[in-house]
């Protein structure tokens, strides 16, 4: 996980939603935090920076300010749980199991396309020797 703090010239909220939809495109995005008082865009997840900033820069000014690991936040102490018996497990995977039986039996049909046949035409030259 990093987190990524970039610098953007974002002056409207067009420009700002684009951006948003774009950042949010790319895989590995985790979270992402637009502030425009400072206009820096804080994104959060296993990202490529350097992609970020390639796809950001086509409509805008864009420059990394700092890349660095996220911060995890504090885990609490762990309050050992009763054990419950388990039987609502087994019922929703019963059920899982009857809808996938189900979904699976289903015949399924594909679209089959009639081939395509090719006809060359051939002709004898039209401006050849004629005789009348």
């Amino acid at each position: 996980m990093k987190k990524v703090i970039l610098k953007v010239e974002l002056y409207d909220e067009k420009i700002k939603k684009k951006a948003m939809r774009t950042v949010s495109g790319l895989s590995g995005v985790d979270s992402i935090s637009m502030d425009m008082k400072d206009r820096k865009l804080t994104v959060t997840g296993d990202v490529d920076p350097v992609d970020i900033v390639s796809k950001l820069r086509k409509f805008c000014s864009t420059d990394i300010l700092s890349v660095g690991p996220a911060k995890e936040p504090e885990k609490k102490k762990e309050e050992p749980k009763k054990e419950e018996p388990k039987k609502t497990d087994d019922k929703k995977k019963e059920e899982l199991a009857e809808l996938w039986k189900a979904y699976h039996n289903q015949v399924y049909n594909p679209y089959l396309q009639t081939p395509h046949y090719f006809v060359r035409s051939v002709e004898e030259d039209p401006n050849g020797c004629v005789i009348c």
